[in-house]
């Protein structure tokens, strides 16, 4: 731990001033869903946009920079994250609505807000964001979707901070979306995104929310420490399916499970580290491979070293 404090005091000086904070040795476990995970060498917060660009700007090249959102899809490795960490905080977390049937979001804003945005000035088409436990960003990012839609189905543009903190304006197209994937370069630092739905009426659209939430709430185990979907459904299949077939629901690796109730979904029953987590997904993986020839791809992303 000291050679980590030693490393990061090093790397703050190597840093620009900035608005917001710098930390060093900054926790990353409690920023996750999952609740594992080692520090980041520096956490940044930046204070806004113009605070992030300054940052990037400034910031020598050979020096990692990655940013992380709400954590709901995401596992840091014990070793913790070398480099910067950013993490967007108030200043990113805003939801309006436009004319034109439109909402305009921050990429910190959470699916769920912007979901709850659209309905309260009538627009429908954004109801499946209540299904999706993240941030604009995270969404932004892998083409986040559930329900049978898709963030590619409804996003107009997203704003975008490069390595050197220029801006840029990316249409539906520049995603280059597929199936939790964006094809966009990944230096790029979503702050923004605007969407396009259409006339509906507020009573069915918060019908239809609530109907998400229902399923949501009887199918998956949304209420323990868990990073969503596991991973991503291969071609003609469902990954719980062949989860199933293979013999991993239930099945554990240390302090990590295997859901009962949805099995493509891993949980930290309370003491599990990320190597645990990672482990028992590697397993889960080499099951299904050895009994249905399908290698599943993970849809949690992974970050950090090994301890």
């Amino acid at each position: 731990m000291m050679a980590a404090r030693v490393a990061s005091t090093s790397l703050l000086e190597r840093l620009p001033q900035v608005r917001g904070e710098l930390i060093a040795d900054a926790p990353l476990a409690p920023l996750t869903w999952f609740r594992v995970g080692g520090p980041a060498e520096v956490l940044f917060r930046p204070a806004d946009a113009d605070d992030l660009a300054h940052f990037l700007a400034n910031t020598p090249l050979d020096i990692p920079v990655m940013v992380v959102g709400v954590g709901s899809n995401l596992l840091v490795r014990d070793g913790g994250v070398a480099g910067v960490v950013i993490r967007l905080g108030k200043a990113f977390m805003f939801s309006e609505a436009l004319d034109g049937f439109r909402v305009r979001a921050g990429a910190a804003a959470l699916d769920v807000a912007v979901a709850r945005t659209a309905q309260e000035a009538g627009i429908a088409g954004l109801e499946f964001y209540r299904g999706i436990p993240g941030s604009i960003g995270g969404a932004l990012r892998m083409n986040g979707g559930a329900y049978e839609r898709e963030t590619k189905d409804v996003l107009i543009e997203a704003v975008a901070l490069d390595r050197q903190g220029k801006r840029h304006v990316l249409t539906n197209a520049d995603m280059h979306y597929t199936y939790r994937h964006c094809g966009a370069s990944e230096d790029l630092i979503f702050i923004e995104a605007t969407y396009q739905g259409h006339a509906g009426d507020k009573a069915e659209i918060l019908a239809r929310m609530d109907e998400i939430t229902a399923k949501r709430e009887a199918s998956q185990p949304i209420r323990t420490r868990t990073g969503g979907s596991t991973f991503k459904n291969p071609q003609g299949h469902k990954s719980w399916q062949l989860i199933d077939a293979a013999g991993g629901r239930g099945l554990r690796h240390g302090g990590a499970q295997v859901s009962e109730l949805h099995c493509n979904f891993l949980i930290n029953l309370g003491e599990a580290s990320a190597a645990d987590i990672e482990d028992l997904g590697e397993d889960v993986r080499a099951r299904v491979k050895a009994t249905s020839g399908v290698m599943l791809e993970w849809e949690i992303k992974k970050i950090g070293e090994r301890a």
